[in-house]
Parts: structure tokens; C-alpha cells; sequence
């Protein structure tokens, strides 16, 4: 069985800070199409970085649409959200922003509360699994 793997990172989202992809979809031989992510950061494409909880999560979750997209995918076949927050006091602001953009779908989430990011001003990191039938 031999899998086909797809890197993506479109381009209105931020381009990696490193050696790694956004996300990569994997279409298997059964016809199920995988999309795996690279955790999202609060910052846009031109590296502003808003101050706020609710602003960074907005962009966490709108480069994770773009990566759906890419995919052919939406927030539909989301299976597995996996978060971290910086300050347990925006857990609520970071569930309100999630719940916006997943809807009824209830996928899989775990949330992790992290002492910080590689820079100091980052305050939330998204990543996602995704999983759609293919269309091949």
C-alpha cells in the first residue's frame, strides 16, 4: 500500500518559520484523505501579531481554513483539535473562537496550558487532524 503525500502552505497564510510544511495531506490507496497540520501560530502572513487572545485565535483558526482548503477539505472533516493556550484565563476566549469556526461538529480537542512559544508574544498555538473520503 503506498501512501500519497501532498505538503501545503497556501499562500495567504504565513510562509513556515522553518523546515517544515503547515500541513501535508496523505490520500491512501482506500480513498481517505488525511490532513495533518503544523501548529498554527497567531500571525498573519506579513508577521503582525495582535496583542489579544481572541485575534490570535482568529488567525490560528483562519490559516487552519486556508489549509482545509487547500486540501479540499473544511471544518467538517476536522477529527482532532489540538491546542495550547498560555494563560488558563483564555480558555474561554479561545472555546468561543473554536466553537465559531467548528460548529456542531465536536471534533476530538485536547487543550494544553504552556508556560510560552518561541517568542514571548505568542499566546496560542492550533493544530489540526482532518479526514475527508477522497474524491478520486
Amino acid at each position: 500500500m503506498t501512501l500519497e503525500k501532498t505538503f501545503i502552505n497556501p499562500p495567504d497564510i504565513r510562509a513556515p518559520f522553518g523546515e517544515y510544511h503547515h500541513g501535508v495531506v496523505i490520500t491512501q490507496p482506500t480513498r481517505e484523505k488525511w490532513l495533518i497540520t503544523s501548529g498554527q501560530l497567531g500571525i498573519g502572513k506579513y508577521d503582525a501579531i495582535p496583542k489579544s487572545t481572541e485575534d490570535q485565535t482568529r488567525l490560528c483558526f483562519n490559516s487552519l481554513h486556508s489549509l482545509l482548503a487547500a486540501a479540499g477539505m473544511d471544518f467538517s472533516d476536522v477529527v482532532k483539535i489540538t491546542a495550547y493556550v498560555t494563560d488558563r484565563n483564555d480558555f474561554p476566549t479561545y472555546m468561543a473562537v473554536r466553537d465559531e469556526y467548528t460548529g456542531d461538529t465536536s471534533p476530538t480537542s485536547t487543550l494544553l496550558i504552556v508556560s510560552g512559544f518561541t517568542r514571548p508574544e505568542f499566546k496560542v498555538e492550533v493544530e489540526i487532524i482532518a479526514v475527508r473520503a477522497s474524491d478520486a
